[in-house]
């Protein structure tokens, strides 16, 4: 059938129409594509451009170098020593079993490193690197590197370890790092992402970890391409962090090293202190640890040999012991009754031997009596009765508060563990802790430092320096941060009468330079390095009216733990005071024998550029001396001195 001119017209304008519509959809599908890919492709390019670097690049953070510590004669006593070290991936060994006793057949291995490295296999990814061995000598590390391709998975590495040079000389006041744990962890309420690497270790206990903080420093970070399993193919770039900052204390290396030396193998402590600015010179623990056993991990044997161990090594006797201190507290009842006014300088007591109070009779340690009794005298025979007079006269309030103005029952601030507060008893401490209410008698026993008293070797020392220089004086233990000297604290006076601070240093030099002296054996006769002090023998046990009678049993036939402790306080020189001491030696029997000398030799190590000189002792001491210094410097409490490294 033939098409009209008007059929072919029409279905022209139909076709145009559909052709017209069909060519605006598609010009509209392609410009919102052509917008899409603009959005895609320029304005979003960097956010996708990130993602996709995400998924190929991962981020970690670099460990930073812990801050070292030196003493006061820049001398280090925590150090960063390269740490040679194997690690071994999972996936580069394959047969793990197989490569390690290749390896145990390189360098030693134990049983117990092994049992390790498989429970870490077992814990972590295939990828992930596993510590197989650290600390090892250049020799070993050599041998993995020459047979690396017999040992594939296993790649030998260069760190840092922390170390501690003097090792037991300053176990207690350094401390030592350690494993981040969970408690560490839990313990902080924003912990620093850097606890959280793999085998970084924190300061656990004294000044590694009180200035944790400070040593610490700020992570870097490392960017590293890693394939779609996560296995790290190379670096492709290192930001190093900020390394930690550097202490120096206060503490003088070698003085340390001597009385540690000189403790030997005492249950005791001993606290030597800078009586003008605070400076803590020495602050020993005996026996002491050797901290390098912690940060290498300890075996149980090691740790249950310090544990099981009477004489506690592991506890910071110096901070953290609490004793009666005996007669060393009848400094502070004697400035308490003068300061009150129920004594003068030149009051006199008679002594015979014992007063009774409500029906108890307490005794002086002389049987027989002191007889008449000045203050000065009182302190130098250490006379008890003079200070149950006065206990009675002035009261155990007063004679706390001057406790306190001395240092005593205060928790001093310095950066090491467990430092205790003591205890100063009063009546609403006793009221409230034990709900009793005082009585006359606890002040009489309070007057010479027994009953509910309890001072550390550190108060000890802090009262000692206040009544050597008259001043508030405050310890300290930094005395630099990154080679910025911190600020010493304002020392201000006393206020206590100067008089009285006099009549009392009299009887103290008198204790060790008097005919009488209860110190008398441990006089410095240099008359420039002239030696003050207390002597203190505080009781562990009750002495009942019966072994009175019969005879109170001597120390020496006594089973250890109930011996008395022996306990010393001084300053030289006395004219002149630079440093104070304070030492406690556990059950050591009496002061003026044990605890004296030895604090008599910590002094004089302070004052001396080296080994006290033999001219400083008595004659008749010098034979014997000179046998005792010359033993002292070839060996620590452990064993023998290093080379060059003597005290």
């Amino acid at each position: 059938m033939r098409r009209t001119p008007r059929d072919t017209e029409a279905t022209s304008r139909n076709f145009t129409r559909r052709a017209l519509l069909m060519t605006g959809a598609m010009g509209a599908m392609m410009s919102a594509l052509g917008v899409r890919m603009h959005t895609l492709g320029v304005r979003q390019a960097g956010e996708f451009e990130l993602l996709a670097e995400e998924n190929r690049v991962n981020i970690q953070l670099v460990p930073p170098a812990r801050g070292l510590i030196f003493d006061r004669n820049a001398k280090p006593l925590a150090a960063n020593e390269q740490n040679y070290r194997v690690v071994m991936t999972k996936e580069g060994a394959g047969d793990t079993e197989l490569v390690l006793n290749r390896l145990s057949h390189v360098i030693p291995l134990t049983a117990d490193d092994l049992e390790r490295v498989r429970k870490d296999i077992k814990r972590n990814s295939s990828f992930v690197p596993i510590t197989v061995a650290d600390r090892l000598s250049w020799e070993d590390f050599s041998k993995v590197a020459l047979n690396a391709p017999a040992l594939p998975g296993v790649t030998p590495e260069v760190g840092l370890s922390r170390s501690y040079p003097r090792d037991i000389d300053l176990a207690h006041v350094m401390g030592y790092v350690g494993p981040v744990s969970e408690k560490d962890l839990e313990s902080l309420e924003n912990p620093d992402p850097l606890l959280r690497i793999p085998d970084f270790q924190i300061g656990k206990i004294g000044v590694e970890k009180w200035m944790e903080d400070t040593l610490r420093g700020t992570a870097g970070t490392k960017r590293l391409e890693v394939n779609s399993v996560g296995r790290v193919m190379r670096e492709l770039e290192r930001i190093e962090g900020d390394p930690g900052a550097d202490l120096t204390l206060t503490i003088d290396a070698d003085v340390q090293n001597f009385v540690q030396a000189r403790l030997g193998i005492e249950s005791a402590a001993c606290v030597v202190m800078d009586v003008r600015n605070g400076d803590i010179i020495a602050a020993v623990s005996s026996p002491s640890f050797d901290p390098n056993l912690f940060v290498r991990g300890i075996s149980f044997g090691d740790y249950n040999v310090l544990t099981e161990n009477d004489h506690r090594p592991l506890a910071n006797k110096s901070v953290q012991g609490a004793y009666p201190p005996g007669s060393t507290f009848k400094i502070v009842t004697a400035l308490a009754g003068l300061k009150d006014g129920q004594i003068t300088p030149e009051y006199k007591a008679r002594c015979i031997g014992f007063v009774e109070s409500n029906g108890t009779r307490f005794h002086c340690w002389k049987a027989g009596g002191h007889g008449s009794v000045s203050l000065p005298k009182s302190l130098a025979e250490s006379c008890d009765v003079f200070y149950y007079e006065i206990a009675q006269k002035v009261g155990i309030e007063k004679i706390a508060l001057m406790a306190r103005e001395l240092g005593l029952g205060v928790r001093h601030d310095l950066p090491m563990s467990a430092i205790t507060e003591g205890n100063i008893p009063t009546k609403a401490w006793k009221q409230e802790r034990y709900k009793k209410d005082w009585v006359i008698g606890d002040t009489i026993n309070a007057s010479i430092g027994q009953g509910y008293v309890l001072t550390s070797p550190l108060q000890l020392a802090v009262m000692t320096a206040r009544v050597a220089s008259g001043t508030q004086v405050i310890p300290r233990l930094i005395k630099a941060i990154d080679g910025k000297p911190v600020d010493i604290a304002p020392v201000l006076p006393l206020e206590i009468d100067p008089e009285h601070l006099r009549v009392v240093r009299e009887g103290l030099v008198d204790v060790v330079n008097s005919e009488h002296g209860t110190a008398k054996a441990s006089k410095i006769v240099d008359e420039t390095l002239t030696f003050a002090g207390k002597t203190g023998t505080s009781q562990v046990r009750n002495i009942s009216a019966a072994e009175r009678e019969t005879g109170v049993v001597t120390n020496d036939n006594l089973p250890w733990e109930k011996r008395d402790h022996a306990l010393f306080v001084g300053y030289a020189p006395a004219e002149n005071p630079r440093y104070a001491v304070a030492v406690v030696v556990e059950h050591g029997g009496g002061g003026s024998a044990v605890a004296a000398p030895i604090a008599r030799d910590a002094i004089l190590r302070a004052l001396s550029d080296g080994v006290p000189p033999l001219t400083a002792y008595p004659e008749s001491q010098r034979g014997r001396m000179e046998s005792l210094l010359k033993a002292l410097v070839l060996r620590r409490a452990d064993g023998t001195f290093p080379e060059g490294d003597k005290a």
